[in-house]
């Protein structure tokens, strides 16, 4: 039998809900799963609750433990680090503040039956960092689940992979049918490594699953590991048959997910301080170009400043482009227009056709320099006519401003 069709049978197990309680005296404590003692067996500790029965495993690790490259204390470093850098950034924290690694397994990706039946937590406490996961009984014990991981009365920034698209999102869906039984799910600060990771590694990396990015960042290859698309169908086998063996699996996927989160947390925040030794070109470039966004524009000089510096000259023709553009918004026009003419040696085709442009703007408007600037004009037409890489819009934009360029330069020559 396919994937798809187990799933789509084992989640018939799964009621909808026609409408979320309302009122906690309305609300029917379900009886706890007759599998309940063979789950406890397998190590699973059974906490009953108010609203039910959730099942909870816990591991704790000392601050010497490595996952991969990292040891997990040197979570304490990167966040000292960025108390002390003064930074405007995502990534910023400062020592007051409670970081909450966050993962879920769920038995589908979308849709209103989509149960999430797995909350991961990994955090610090004191000189260890411990790790929680809270595991549905069944779906009828969803409140119960929810209740205990106090999600509803902790306060924490919240650290994910793709949490801010899916994780909590999915988590927020679900406990409305919670509404009215128990408290309201507190809104956090988020951190999303997946975006992150997709800023510094854009035309880095093939693939961006954190599996790919365990592997080739962070030093961490995973042994034995079912696939994540298993995971729901092991659930549902697991609650009908009260069998544990695969279930356990489960989560010791999880479990990593949750010390990948802090490792990477960790190798980001050094790539952002500029002290990744294994880092490339394009991540330190796309580094700087972030910290511009940011407006933090003398940051981001520093950083391209160091690429061009540290690099062979033809890895750096991108980082130039982006260096001159903040030259240019401190008037360094000598400068920017050096960056410039290094920027159209880019093999990124829009990175060096706006190189061009940038230079025969500084050679126009602040040298007067008509001659010049269209002679790189010329060069760049002579480039968008030739290329075969970039689509067909964007090829034309480019040619309509280099040709309205070209011809008051025509002009501003034939004056002059």
């Amino acid at each position: 039998m396919s994937y798809e069709k187990k799933l789509m049978q084992m989640k018939k197990m799964i009621k909808k809900e026609p409408t979320a309680p309302t009122q906690k005296s309305s609300y029917e404590k379900p009886a706890p799963p007759l599998y309940s003692e063979r789950w406890e067996q397998a190590g699973l500790t059974r906490i009953d609750n108010d609203f039910g029965t959730v099942f909870k495993y816990e591991v704790t690790y000392d601050e010497q433990y490595r996952h991969g490259q990292y040891a997990l204390g040197m979570l304490d470093d990167v966040m000292m680090r960025w108390e002390e850098a003064g930074l405007t950034h995502p990534y910023a924290t400062d020592s007051d503040e409670t970081l909450l690694f966050f993962d879920t397994e769920t038995t589908g990706l979308k849709g209103v039956g989509t149960h999430i039946f797995l909350l991961g937590f990994l955090e610090r406490r004191g000189k260890n960092f411990v790790l929680t996961q809270y595991v549905l009984a069944d779906p009828a014990h969803e409140a119960a689940m929810f209740f205990e991981s106090k999600l509803w009365q902790r306060e924490a920034t919240v650290v994910t992979y793709n949490g801010k698209s899916f994780d909590w999102p999915q988590l927020q869906t679900r406990w409305t049918f919670s509404q009215g039984v128990i408290p309201r799910l507190r809104e956090q600060r988020q951190i999303d490594l997946l975006h992150s990771s997709k800023r510094l590694w854009k035309n880095d990396l093939a693939q961006m699953k954190l599996k790919q990015v365990e592997e080739q960042k962070l030093g961490f290859v995973r042994e034995d590991d079912i696939p994540g698309h298993l995971a729901p169908i092991i659930y549902m086998d697991a609650i009908k048959s009260g069998e544990t063996s695969s279930l356990l699996k489960v989560l010791k996927h999880n479990e990593w997910d949750l010390l990948s989160l802090i490792t990477l947390y960790i190798h980001l925040s050094i790539t952002l301080f500029e002290e990744a030794t294994n880092e490339t070109v394009v991540a330190y470039t796309n580094v700087g170009k972030w910290y511009a966004d940011l407006k933090q524009h003398a940051r981001s000089e520093e950083v391209l400043t160091n690429v061009t510096q540290s690099y062979e000259a033809y890895e750096t023709f991108t980082a130039h482009y982006y260096l001159g553009l903040q030259r240019k918004k401190r008037a360094q026009y000598d400068e920017a227009l050096a960056s410039f003419l290094e920027g159209r040696k880019a093999e990124d085709m829009r990175i060096s056709l706006q190189s061009y442009e940038e230079a025969a703007k500084i050679y126009e408007h602040t040298y007067k320099a008509y001659d010049d600037a269209y002679q790189l004009t010329t060069a760049a037409l002579q480039k968008v006519h030739i290329d075969r890489t970039l689509p067909w819009k964007s090829k034309e934009a480019f040619e309509q401003r280099l040709q309205h360029r070209l011809k008051r330069l025509m002009k501003k020559r034939e004056i002059n």
